[in-house]
């Protein structure tokens, strides 16, 4: 194939509506982290659409450089179309034929990729498009891609859906994938409108279980009673979707049900024994239960038994997440804190300094060194230490609750440091610090 012949092929290429036009991956994320947050991290969103997930998987495989891995995903993805849709097998093809044509052309192929590109294309000139044609079953397809594989584009995943609906108002699956994105972008309390097309969503598809958690969690804060009904009926099906069993964990976990949480966890876990986010999440709600009975009895660990236990949970899990993916925020001063707890303050510094190696946003660096200078005060009895991270905490510029609490923190321990001594100088140094970081109060 002549050079002119390539610069033609690889235009037309681009005319496809396929993963490899689809901009996916966001410019500040890695390869490792998509593909971790993917098919590790989220939950799976209607776990039946087999094709979608054969295809992004092609999609990695390839952005890793292994196209013949690849090319197996995509045979997967044809076989399960084949299966499931074979009265529509040609439209619903599209994008598995767009995506080999681009492997085949990255592969140097050029003749197969032509192929696939052609198997487009005489699908597509019944529509009188050559290459890509306006289709409910496509825009489907590109709305399930972008819900599960990006970031901050709920709002056009939300318009792929509608697209779809437009032609068929009333199909179960455009209806639950527009559900779901109109479920990511509204914020607690839910509007009536994404409330209602939940529940369209579920009129629509009565065994869409994991419709009716994300309906549950919307309407917690409101009409607890109802929503704990619909998470009980959803988790009645055999086998349990490992996104429902997922998000209901979500649910009891916010409704302070940590034991049922656990339970679902536990049951995720038998299907993802591997999982870090699963085992994170295990072991949060151990830390849970830990504080609870911190809170609610004594304030001091003193070797209880069934505390103790609770501990020991909690750090099996928090550190096995960890070793799977040393990347999850918070893990590591979760780990840090309930070692703190037990007294073994060589392992919680450990873990400390793990967390401030990550790549933390601002609030969380915040916490990071609000929850450390405590440590400091408290378990290390060190203050100078604990001031340095109060102060390098309130230094990030960002309001937010921990930035209140270090600052009265730091307030407190300077008016002390000035009982003792009204001319102290890290005294003196630290209130001007208050003064220039936005605390005008006289002292």
């Amino acid at each position: 194939m002549g050079t002119a012949s390539q610069e033609s092929l690889e235009s037309h290429l681009r005319q496809l509506k396929c993963h490899f036009t689809w901009n996916l991956i966001a410019e500040d994320e890695s390869l490792d982290e998509f593909e971790d947050r993917v098919f590790n991290k989220d939950e799976f969103q209607n776990s039946e659409q087999k094709a979608t997930m054969c295809n992004i998987l092609a999609y990695v495989k390839h952005c890793r450089g292994l196209n013949e891995a690849a090319l197996k995903c995509l045979g997967e993805a044809e076989d399960f179309i084949q299966q499931r849709h074979p009265d529509q097998v040609e439209i619903k093809s599209l994008v598995t034929w767009g995506n080999y044509a681009w492997v085949y052309y990255h592969m140097g192929q050029l003749s197969k990729a032509q192929a696939y590109l052609d198997k487009v294309k005489q699908v597509c000139q019944k529509f009188s498009s050559p290459y890509r044609i306006e289709s409910p079953a496509l825009d489907c397809e590109e709305g399930w891609a972008r819900l599960k594989c990006t970031k901050n584009q709920n709002e056009r995943v939300k318009v792929c859906f509608e697209k779809a609906l437009e032609k068929d108002p009333k199909n179960p699956e455009f209806t639950s994938g527009w559900a779901i994105a109109n479920y990511r972008l509204d914020d607690w309390p839910a509007s009536n409108d994404y409330i209602d097309s939940l529940k369209q969503a579920i009129n629509l598809s009565p065994d869409n279980t994991y419709v009716k958690v994300l309906l549950a969690l919307k309407l917690e804060g409101t009409h607890e009673k109802q929503a704990r009904e619909l998470v009980e009926e959803a988790l009645k099906k055999d086998p349990i979707p490992i996104d429902t069993l997922l998000s209901a964990s979500r649910f009891y976990y916010k409704v302070y049900d940590t034991d049922r949480a656990i339970q679902l966890l536990r049951k995720a876990l038998e299907s993802l024994p591997n999982n870090a986010y699963v085992h994170y999440h295990i072991g949060c709600c151990y830390r849970s239960k830990v504080r609870q009975m911190l809170n609610t009895r004594e304030t001091a660990f003193n070797g209880d038994r069934k505390k103790l236990e609770l501990i020991q949970l909690a750090l099996k899990h928090l550190r096995k997440a960890e070793e799977i993916k040393e990347m999850i925020e918070n893990s590591c001063s979760f780990l840090a804190g309930l070692y703190a707890i037990t007294k073994q303050y060589e392992e919680a510094d450990y873990y400390f300094q793990k967390e401030f190696n990550k790549d933390l946003p601002p609030g969380s660096k915040q916490l990071l060194h609000l929850r450390y200078g405590n440590f400091q005060l408290f378990q290390m009895n060190c203050e100078a230490k604990a001031v340095y991270h109060f102060m390098e905490g309130v230094k990030i510029k960002q309001e937010t609750k921990q930035k209140g609490k270090m600052k009265d923190k730091l307030k407190r321990i300077a008016l002390k440091w000035l009982s003792r001594d009204d001319s102290d100088p890290e005294a003196l140094r630290i209130l001007a610090f208050l003064r220039e970081n936005g605390n005008g109060q006289q002292v």
